[in-house]
């Protein structure tokens, strides 16, 4: 079973379940999946799927610091739901630890000795940690690396 077959018979179960905020959610994200098969007319498989869910994610993420910032809790709380949900469909994220040691090997394979190097770092770290870890928890380890 792919992801998105997995993720389409957890909408079923919280139907029947009766989760309305769980199937909402997923909801949600199903009708992601089918614009951007739409848009791009192809057949997603697990690597875009995973894509589409970090992209709702921080989009999800983004909603829920200007709700606290606009002093709307009740709404924050929504978008931290649904982030809950999604996060359970990507992969294990690296511990501080393991992303360090990673960056390290990277410095080391593309040669960057600076903070002038990032671009380098980042292009490898983007494409060899891609959803093992968000871009800007990358970046921000990549930098402390370097500096």
């Amino acid at each position: 079973m792919n992801l998105r077959e997995k993720i389409n018979q957890d909408v079923k179960d919280a139907m029947k379940a009766k989760e309305n905020k769980k199937r909402d959610a997923l909801r949600l994200l199903t009708s992601a999946f089918k614009q951007i098969e739409v848009d791009e007319r192809k057949e997603l498989n697990d690597e875009d799927v995973i894509k589409i869910i970090q992209s709702q994610v921080k989009r999800r993420d983004d909603a829920a610091t200007q709700y606290r910032d606009a002093g709307r809790e009740d709404l924050m709380q929504k978008e931290l739901d649904e982030i809950a949900y999604y996060k359970e469909y990507l992969p294990k994220q690296l511990s501080d630890e393991e992303l360090s040691l990673a960056l390290k090997n990277i410095i080391a394979k593309v040669g960057a000795e600076a903070i002038k190097d990032i671009g380098k770092v980042m292009g490898c770290a983007s494409k060899e940690l891609s959803g093992k870890a968000d871009g800007k928890r990358i970046n921000e380890y990549a930098k402390a690396l370097l500096t």
